[in-house]
């Protein structure tokens, strides 16, 4: 992972491994959606998502996912992975993915998630921490996610 002063967002490195190849010979579409997955749990350990716990049932969840294919990979290879929260609510925000082929810098995905902030003992979304939402907004160099939030 890194995060840099001057990089908003979260940017990790995935290699593509073999076995990520379909019978096409390129990376299967849910690799993608795997590669965007492991971004997000990097931007939330960022984040220090635990901390913003009232109680070990709460936690970070997902409603809704969408990437746009923009360039097949293929084995071998490394992609970019960039996650960055563009977008904040009540009890939503908003995640955009970049894939990156590190081959040649180009796009090979974009897309975004819905996430919440959920109980899940409770199945039910809850607000989202406002010490959360400060976070994204240092995380994201990005004042303006706090002036997003409902009631902020």
């Amino acid at each position: 992972m890194s995060q840099s002063p001057s990089a908003p967002g979260v940017t990790i490195e995935c290699p593509i491994r073999w076995g990520d190849m379909d019978a096409l010979g390129h990376v299967n579409n849910i690799v993608y959606f795997q590669y965007c997955e492991d971004a997000r749990i990097a931007y939330f350990e960022a984040l220090g998502v635990d901390r913003f716990k009232d109680q070990p049932t709460d936690g970070p969840g997902m409603v809704t996912a969408s990437l746009n294919f923009r360039k097949q990979l293929r084995f071998p290879g490394t992609v970019a992975v960039t996650a960055d929260v563009t977008g904040v609510g009540g009890k939503s925000f908003v995640i955009a993915y970049t894939i990156r082929d590190l081959a040649d810098g180009s796009v090979a995905a974009d897309g975004s998630s819905v996430c919440l902030f959920v109980d899940y003992a409770a199945a039910k979304a809850k607000p989202l921490p406002r010490e959360m939402v400060r976070r994204m907004a240092e995380l994201e160099q990005n004042p303006q996610l706090l002036a997003e939030r409902p009631g902020a």
